[in-house]
């Protein structure tokens, strides 16, 4: 399928995945094709996909991270395109994997312009790469490895998978919820499974997806061939970066004044987040608290 300047590779499609934010992807893919600004979709649709999808604040999370020139990226789980066009930016050459053909075609018409972009629709299990990536990203998406890997030990068996797909010294790029996030804490329904305090309580029902504390993920892609992780802390969180810390530049009391993003109507404020963190800075306790984190590893010799 020829979009633009780009050929949609369905050589490993099987048919639509079993998640999607239902029939607003039609409309997401029609605005698209008009290829609407920002603006003028939401003027449209203000509905919480369209804003998720299209917002230019998600661009935040990548938009200052120094790629090394010429670099090759490969970013998985691209969904409807929101980082992906900071990537064609800052890398020499990008291959965008998105499971769903709908959200492709929706990536696809957004950055159709793009002279350094090839998309793959497909489960990323299923596809023979015949080369190795400078960066791969994960944003949002090892959190779901159970539902989409075949194993009895799904965030294992994913990420060495992945490990294969990195240069040896080259980087992994990780952004996801942390468990023990502030938001949960103060009435925020968990994020994939929408139940209060499920990621606190550690998932005792189950779901379709699993996060991580800090010391969780650096454990886990550690016993995965990534070292050298280094911990940065986008805030309110991944999906709608306004501030990014790390552990070299955390923030100070009084810094962080936003409730995070409310993105279910059924949240609720248990506490004043800004007078809450104050306090958690002030201890020296934000990066377990943290709601998001993005992790920059590094890819070792051998597992």
């Amino acid at each position: 399928m020829q979009i633009g300047n780009l050929s949609l590779n369905l050589d490993f499609y099987k048919g639509e995945a079993p998640y999607s934010d239902g029939d607003i992807e039609n409309t997401m893919l029609d605005m698209a094709r008009r290829r609407l600004s920002y603006e003028q979709a939401i003027a449209e649709n203000d509905s919480w996909p369209v804003v998720y999808h299209f917002s230019p604040v998600r661009k935040n999370l990548l938009d200052w991270y120094a790629f090394p020139a010429g670099c090759s990226v490969l970013e998985i789980g691209a969904g409807c395109g929101a980082v992906t066009g900071v990537l064609c930016e800052k890398a020499g050459r990008v291959v965008a994997n998105e499971l769903t053909k709908r959200r492709a075609e929706i990536l696809a018409n957004r950055h159709q312009d793009a002279t350094n972009l090839e998309v793959i629709v497909g489960n990323l299990s299923d596809i023979e790469f015949n080369e190795q990536f400078d960066i791969v990203t994960l944003i949002g998406v090892l959190e779901y490895a159970k539902s989409f890997t075949d194993s009895e030990r799904p965030y294992d068996d994913f990420l060495q998978s992945i490990w294969k797909l990195v240069k040896p010294g080259g980087k992994l790029l990780v952004a996801i919820e942390n468990r023990y996030g502030l938001k949960y804490w103060s009435g925020a329904p968990e994020d994939h499974t929408s139940k209060f305090f499920d990621s606190i309580e550690g998932y005792v029902d189950g779901g379709v997806a699993q996060t991580f504390s800090r010391q969780e993920l650096e454990d886990l892609l550690h016993a995965n061939g990534f070292s050298d992780a280094y911990f940065y802390y986008p805030h309110p969180d991944y999906k709608m970066p306004l501030q990014i810390f790390c552990d070299d530049r955390l923030p100070s009391p009084g810094q962080i004044e936003e409730h995070v993003p409310q993105y279910d109507s059924r949240q609720q404020f248990l506490f004043r987040e800004d007078a809450v963190w104050t306090g958690i800075v002030e201890n020296g306790q934000y990066p377990f608290f943290a709601n998001s984190f993005l992790v920059d590893c590094r890819a070792r010799g051998e597992i």
